[in-house]
């Protein structure tokens, strides 16, 4: 475990990032004593300076959802991480691969929710009951840790799970209209169609990843409130994205398409 004065070293080193524009290397081969702990306490202070600077808390997102990537990660559960509203991008919009350090995308279901939801022993049921709706999403990924040096389960829960924003379609959908399980999702690049998934690679269902993440978060004290949007995990790879690039998640269901533009 590391001193408090570490994890603020590290954090400062996270913020600075978004100043020098250069990635930092791997913590666990900079610091071969952090544990999961620190990884958590480390993203709070982030979360925690942006929202001392007017940044407001909008949801949460989970990550690693499929056995793949966590295996990949070297984990056997999700990670998390808030999210704040200037991550969150309009729907058909130009982002700037330049304001990225190493995006990618992913096409997920976004849970809006409608009523107070906290844990322990949150069941699907109780997740069904919170949800206002659901959408379409694009996560866009990105990483200020530098991921090609073989970042662990511990470098990306510190590196706010790996997200750089989210793009939500404007089709919301009850879950009594839809089996969220069976959701088809296409991701789309330049017309191609590069990755396509079925919404049950998520933990088996969308719902179970939002009531393991109400239970999760029940351990640091927190609950979801009515209002916040909560992304329930990507069903397919994430895939790179380069300036030029235009990406479209399409779904069945009537959740339609999601775009966005890198230039």
């Amino acid at each position: 475990m590391l001193s408090n004065e570490t994890r603020q070293s590290i954090f400062k080193d996270i913020a600075n990032v978004y100043r020098t524009r250069q990635q930092i290397p791997a913590l666990t081969q900079s610091y071969p004593e952090i544990g999961i702990e620190d990884a958590y306490a480390i993203q709070q202070l982030f979360v925690d300076q942006k929202r001392t600077s007017g940044a407001k808390l909008t949801g949460y997102k989970v990550g690693l959802t499929s056995k793949a990537m966590q295996q990949l990660a070297g984990t056997a559960e999700p990670d998390f991480s808030a999210m704040l509203d200037y991550m969150h991008i309009a729907e058909a919009s130009e982002i700037r691969t330049s304001d990225c350090f190493d995006p990618m995308v992913e096409i997920e279901i976004a849970f809006v929710m409608k009523e107070h939801l906290k844990g322990p022993n949150v069941t699907a049921v109780d997740v069904i009951r919170a949800t206002d709706f659901v959408l379409p999403a694009i996560e866009l990924v990105d990483f200020r840790i530098n991921r090609r040096q073989g970042m662990s389960f511990i470098d990306t829960v510190a590196d706010l799970a790996a997200v750089g924003g989210v793009i939500v379609g404007s089709n919301p959908r009850r879950l009594d209209q839809i089996d969220v399980r069976d959701i088809i999702g296409e991701l789309v690049c330049n017309g191609d169609v590069i990755e396509k998934g079925m919404s049950s690679a998520v933990l088996g269902s969308p719902v179970t990843s939002v009531a393991w993440l109400a239970n999760k978060l029940s351990t640091f004290g927190v609950s979801f409130e009515p209002g916040q949007l909560i992304l329930s995990g990507s069903f397919v790879r994430a895939a790179p994205v380069k300036a030029g690039d235009k990406v479209v998640a399409r779904f069945n269901h009537g959740l339609g398409d999601v775009s966005v533009e890198f230039v």
